[in-house]
C-alpha cells in the first residue's frame, strides 16, 4: 500500500491503520469515512476480528476529533474511551465506517462510529472520546 497521509499531515505508514490496511475515504470534523477488508482481520473461525472492528472505529473518530482540535487551537485529540456492540460477523470483502460526532466540545470530542459490511448492514457500532489538548 503506498503511504497515505492521514488529515493534518500525519503519515499512517508503518502504523497500525496501514497495517489493518485501513483507507480514508473522507475526513471532516463533521465526517469521517474509511474502509478496512475482512482479510487479514479475521479470527480464527474466519470471521471479522471485534478488534478490528474497534481499531476502525477508533481511527476514524480519532481523524475527526484531531481535525476538530486543529481548527480550535491547533490541538491534537487523545483517545480516553472507546466501547462497540458487535451486531453481526463479516466474512469478506470490506467493512466501512462512518464517524459522525455527538458532540464537538472545546476539551472532549465524542463521536459515533457506525461500521457495515458490503450490503449496507451494520457489523458493529461504537462511541469514541477524546480529550483535545494544545498542540
Amino acid at each position: 500500500m503506498a503511504d497515505q497521509e492521514a488529515p493534518g499531515g500525519l503519515s499512517m505508514e508503518g502504523h497500525l491503520p496501514e497495517r489493518m490496511g485501513i483507507v480514508i475515504l473522507e475526513a471532516s470534523p463533521e465526517r469521517v469515512v474509511g474502509t478496512m477488508p475482512v482479510e487479514g482481520n479475521t479470527q480464527p473461525y474466519g470471521l471479522l476480528h471485534g478488534g478490528a472492528s474497534v481499531v476502525l472505529a477508533e481511527t476514524l473518530g480519532s481523524i475527526g476529533a484531531a481535525l476538530h482540535a486543529g481548527r480550535l487551537f491547533n490541538g491534537i485529540a487523545v483517545g480516553i474511551e472507546v466501547n462497540a456492540s458487535h451486531h453481526k460477523s463479516a466474512k469478506s470483502g470490506l467493512v466501512t465506517g462512518v464517524a459522525t460526532p455527538l458532540r464537538l466540545g472545546g476539551l472532549v470530542a465524542s463521536y459515533e462510529i457506525v461500521v457495515t459490511d458490503e450490503a449496507g448492514e451494520r457489523v458493529c457500532t461504537a462511541r469514541l472520546t477524546c480529550a483535545l489538548r494544545r498542540g
